[in-house]
């Protein structure tokens, strides 16, 4: 079992969050003014990459609040959590 450290709650285990995608993906500015194509795109196309990546999270069995993180998509590994007022980090 894994640890995920909520940034309001502290450390809980794994199964008490959920994954909810891609972080800092930005909603168009004119959504209807986008072709069929481009909507599908920004709703379906995220990026797949190996290592650092920025993920939305949501606490879902305690808070509720979401939240970023930073995790290694390799090895599963948090390396940064935090609230999404915040500055994402840098990703190394």
């Amino acid at each position: 079992m894994q640890l995920i450290e909520c940034p309001y709650c502290g450390p809980r285990e794994e199964v008490e969050f959920h994954y909810g995608g891609q972080a800092h993906v930005s909603y168009p500015e004119d959504p209807a003014s986008l072709s069929d194509e481009k909507w599908a795109e920004y709703l379906f196309v995220r990026d797949n990459t190996r290592g650092p990546f920025a993920e939305r999270w949501v606490h879902a069995l305690g808070c509720r609040r979401w939240f970023n993180a930073i995790r290694d998509t390799a090895t599963y590994r948090f390396h940064r959590v935090y609230r999404l007022d915040e500055q994402k980090p840098a990703m190394s």
